[in-house]
């Protein structure tokens, strides 16, 4: 490319970033989370898991809300917690509220468990459970479900505080996918976000997996953090693949810290831009590519013969709010704190309060605080914003066929594509909106076209670059 040419296209970059960088959701659901109200409870839930249908396995979240040391730039619902006796009560709760769903589960099967076909144990910091509370959640676990005899077992793991014990003991319950959480290897960047860990801790962490029979790995990194520059991106991308991980997450930084007050001790001026953000994202997913990993969706990478990849591959990626998945289970079952669940019906959450979740399920209820009911419209925009997140494009004849003849206010949805049209960020043909490579970090726009829901300042959205 010449210099002319390279010229235009960093002003043409620029000019697009400055055009519709904003608040936009990660769309890791449709509606998102910010739809939720405190109309649906507990006796929604409570009947919505009455009609899950008997033969047809669920899967489980799980949610660890406990770190050693708070991060600071951590936007989960999680604590910095030092007391096992805290933890300890915390699973005994776990397993209480495991029980209560499950009774629901099969109070119209003749009492037959459901089958678990996914378990993610995710937080906080899963591995802060210490082996015998692991133990003694597994257990539990096995009497309220039945686990399939393939059952997938994923853990977000810290490497910082990970042990061999930990992972041995995980292993013999069945874990086979780990994800580790590495960020950035730049010690100035550590510094900045409080979190402390050398690459040697995390190739420790890895090779106690490995040896414990656990071969898919995952790495999360991230980009657009405190003093962070795309050399140090490029470094910790360096160190990291030589690892070989089966998936890569490259997140952006959302800082949201109206939202998440710990976030203040970052220093703002500290933060890339906009366009230094957006650089750092493409020489990282360059990277990523040259080391023979395909990209998936906005922020995954996967060798190409992970399970991941093929389903990218094939159409049949899903997006939840682990991210991107190949978990086409129509039920997911949230236990803890916070947690989030769906079904055909809609999405409730756990309160995230965690002294109002433990007050709620020692009291044996369903510790829901809040949820949405879908309508069929929001089934039918539902499926397309995942389409767009997965696969960059949706035949919206197709949706027609599933959900019926579009209503007249899906035009609305188009027209406000048309200046992304022109930008050249999205084509339509037909029935099928497509996005361009120009146009694929802007997908969360493309999505936002379709969002009826969503309020317009967003703030409590993280930026879109």
């Amino acid at each position: 490319m010449s210099a002319c040419a390279e010229t235009r296209r960093h002003l043409r970059t620029a000019s697009l970033i400055a055009r519709y960088d904003a608040n936009v959701p990660r769309y890791t659901s449709y509606p998102t989370a910010a739809s939720f109200t405190t109309e649906v409870g507990g006796e929604d839930w409570g009947d919505w898991l009455e009609a899950v249908p008997a033969g047809e396995a669920v899967s489980l979240y799980v949610h660890i809300p406990f770190c050693r040391t708070l991060c600071w730039y951590c936007a989960c619902n999680t604590r910095a917690v030092n007391r096992t006796e805290t933890i300890r009560s915390y699973v005994d709760l776990l397993l209480d509220e495991a029980r209560l769903v499950s009774a629901r589960l099969v109070s119209a099967r003749l009492g037959r468990r459901q089958t678990v076909a996914r378990l993610h144990l995710g937080g906080g910091t899963p591995n802060m459970l210490p082996p015998d509370d692991l133990d003694r959640l597994f257990a539990g676990l096995r009497e309220a479900f039945d686990f399939a005899p393939d059952i997938e077992i994923a853990a977000e793991l810290d490497p910082a505080s990970l042990t061999r014990s930990w992972v041995r003991c995980a292993a013999s319950h069945g874990l086979n996918r780990a994800s580790l959480g590495v960020q950035d290897l730049s010690p100035r960047v550590q510094k900045a976000i409080n979190r402390i860990e050398p690459f040697a801790t995390v190739v420790e962490a890895a090779g106690w997996l490995r040896d414990a029979g656990v071969e898919s790995l995952n790495l999360d990194l991230m980009y657009g953090l405190p003093l962070q520059t795309r050399d140090d991106l490029l470094t910790t991308l360096d160190q990291v693949t030589s690892l070989r991980p089966s998936r890569i997450a490259l997140f952006g930084y959302a800082h949201v810290p109206w939202m998440k007050p710990h976030q203040k001790l970052i220093h703002e001026a500290d933060l890339p831009g906009p366009a230094e953000r957006f650089a750092q994202s493409q020489a990282a997913a360059a990277g990523l590519l040259d080391q023979g990993y395909a990209a998936i969706g906005l922020d995954h990478f996967a060798l190409p013969t992970d399970s991941l990849a093929v389903a990218a591959r094939t159409g049949r990626l899903h997006r939840n709010f682990q991210g991107y998945t190949t978990d086409a289970a129509p039920t997911l079952i949230g236990l803890g704190a916070s947690s989030i669940s769906r079904s055909r019906q809609g999405y409730i959450q756990n309160h995230a309060v965690e002294r109002d979740w433990r007050a709620a399920v020692a009291e044996g209820r369903l510790p829901v605080a809040r949820g949405l009911k879908m309508t069929p419209e929001d089934q039918r925009r539902a499926e397309i914003i995942e389409r767009l997140m997965c696969d960059f494009s949706v035949d919206l004849r197709d949706i027609e066929q599933r959900h019926g003849p579009a209503p007249d206010r899906l035009s609305a949805a188009m027209s406000r594509l048309d200046p992304l049209v022109a930008d050249g960020l999205v084509t339509l043909s037909g029935g099928t909106v497509a996005v361009t490579g120009v146009g694929r970090p802007f997908v969360r726009l493309v999505c936002a076209a379709f969002d009826t829901r969503l309020a317009p300042s967003a703030t409590r959205h993280g930026r879109l670059i």
